[in-house]
């Protein structure tokens, strides 16, 4: 009896090809559609470029860098304190690529009709192949406008935090060719509230805007600790004030800053959350004394946006992976994605996915365009909506783009997991989904021309009668203040809403706003997948298809 003819059980069949090596600019139709609208056309060279890094190298330094997590150590062999946190090489690659690719400066340093955009864009491409590293790009990115709040501290720290050369080396700012910028703000006892903070700091000599001043005190919360200084809230006589306190003192000596421990997080592997301490440690107060939140404030808006585009492009990445699965897969003898059912689950996720995309990217042109007042109140209110509903929207629906590709979706082979791990943390970091909700209403009721902008920016819906009367309902609900603040979340959600519904109509795609319409602002089931009937299905699915360019 010959054994060896039963050393192979089976042929393997009916699997899916990989989808590696894929560009992510040029392979994603409604991206360039976007990012062409708003003015970032110019940057398609470059965004194919990185398109083409983000889904090649990058794809695999992110994998890499999820699988060997960074290490704490606190001491060196001899016993010496030296708080370092150690990262992969690939964390290094990834980063470097970031930062030579202008998503902490390019806004700032060239300047013109769409630069937000294309940054926005590029981040949206970077985050799909890796989130940790986009923490410290995005802080970094963040600061710049709380810095130029102190126009001598600016000068001196600005060149290098806008340098495209990345530098991970642990050494005083003025021996590095670039730098990154972290943040501290939440304390054990306070959380959200940061006035709750007990970290106090006295001035070494003068006191004020611009002065030294030495810190005592914890944060919770540090993000990314190898940074090379940070933003950071602490108490003065008179009050709350922002500082920034770098690892180094001016004589090259380590600063008086103390990693306590890495966080164990559910998600977000690849970058180094931290508890510190500050015991004696030197800083620079930015800003008015007593001001500290608005002016870090400056940082946070910005990194709220980023939050905006992270959850974006996970949503992104989730639904290319469920459209090429089921494009492959085949189940009683057909594809997948020719059957109904599945078709109506896959082209609700492409429109959940595009009408997070449109709301972002109309963020971004508010942003190129921050000296009209219009887009200026824009950008103040959208930052809290967006944050909190394309943030709260993107958990379930990557756990639904998950489920379509069954099992194969639940093993870290794919990269499905870490997308799934990875969603919550953009709803909770820079303030969760109440806190944002509470500014939609600050923002609303105390500053002067909000609403009238809100209702400007919605007009008559675009023509749309079924929009009209949802915003019609809105102008009703903002009338009524009887527990406004008890409706604060539906209030959002029908703000924002609205606001993608009114922009996936300007684009002109019927197809796509009819359907968004359909199911958004008409009785809609209470999951993916229950789009009503009568949709062009099929041809939402192969918008959001991966295209082979």
């Amino acid at each position: 009896m010959n054994l060896h003819q039963y050393a192979e059980t089976h042929e393997v069949t009916n699997q899916v090809p990989p989808l590696d090596g894929i560009n992510l600019y040029r392979s994603d139709l409604p991206l360039r559609q976007w990012v062409h609208r708003y003015r970032g056309d110019w940057a398609d060279e470059q965004l194919s470029a990185y398109g083409q890094l983000a889904g090649g190298a990058l794809m695999r330094a992110g994998f890499l860098a999820n699988e060997n997590p960074p290490v704490f150590h606190s001491h060196d062999r001899q016993g010496h304190r030296i708080d370092l946190v150690e990262f992969h090489p690939a964390y290094h690659e990834l980063m470097s690529a970031g930062i030579a690719h202008g998503i902490t400066s390019a806004p700032w340093t060239a300047p013109r009709p769409g630069a937000h955009v294309a940054r926005a864009a590029t981040m949206y491409l970077h985050n799909q192949a890796e989130a940790g590293t986009s923490c410290p790009m995005t802080m970094t990115f963040a600061c710049i406008p709380a810095l130029r709040l102190q126009p001598d501290l600016a000068e001196h720290w600005l060149p290098k935090i806008l340098s495209r050369q990345y530098d991970p080396r642990n050494l005083p700012m003025e021996q590095k060719s670039g730098l990154t910028i972290g943040m501290a703000m939440t304390e054990k006892q306070g959380g959200t509230d940061v006035r709750a903070n007990t970290t106090r700091a006295w001035p070494i000599a003068n006191a004020g805007p611009g002065h030294a001043y030495e810190l005592l005190g914890h944060k919770w919360f540090c993000s990314a600790p190898m940074c090379d200084a940070f933003l950071t809230l602490a108490q003065t006589d008179k009050g709350l004030s922002c500082f920034l306190l770098p690892r180094h003192r001016p004589d090259g000596s380590r600063n008086q800053f103390y990693i306590q421990r890495l966080k164990d997080k559910l998600g977000n592997q690849a970058n180094a959350s931290s508890e510190v301490e500050f015991r004696g440690a030197l800083a620079w107060m930015i800003g008015e004394e007593g001001r500290g939140v608005p002016t870090i404030i400056e940082m946070v808006a910005l990194t709220r946006f980023d939050c905006m585009i992270g959850s974006s492009s996970l949503m992104r990445q989730a639904l290319a992976q469920a459209t090429h699965h089921c494009a492959h897969r085949n189940v009683g003898g057909r594809p997948l994605i020719d059957q109904p059912l599945m078709q109506n689950v896959l082209a609700d996720l492409a429109l959940e996915s595009e009408a997070a995309l449109a709301l972002t990217m109309r963020m971004a042109s508010a942003l190129d365009h921050a000296d009209d007042p219009h887009e200026a109140g824009f950008a103040r209110l959208v930052t809290a909506i967006g944050k909190y509903w394309i943030c709260k929207r993107a958990p379930a629906m990557i756990n639904e783009a998950q489920e379509c590709l069954g099992g194969a979706g639940y093993v870290e082979d794919s990269i499905l997991p870490r997308l799934y791990r990875e969603a919550p943390v953009n709803s909770i970091w820079e303030g969760s989904g109440n806190v944002q909700c509470l500014d939609v209403l600050r923002a609303l009721s105390k500053e002067p021309g909000i609403v009238e902008m809100l209702f400007a920016e919605l007009g008559d819906g675009a023509g749309d009668r079924q929009l009209q009367a949802h915003i019609n309902k809105l102008q009703q609900q903002f009338a009524d203040k009887d527990d406004i603040q008890y409706r604060a979340r539906q209030l959002t959600e029908d703000v924002a809403v609205a606001l993608q519904a009114k922009l996936l109509l300007e684009a002109g795609n019927n197809t796509v706003s009819d359907a968004f319409i359909a199911s958004r602002l008409q009785d809609h089931g209470r999951v993916y997948g229950t789009l009503p009937r009568g949709l062009d299905v099929r041809a939402l699915v192969e918008r959001a298809q991966p295209q082979a360019r």
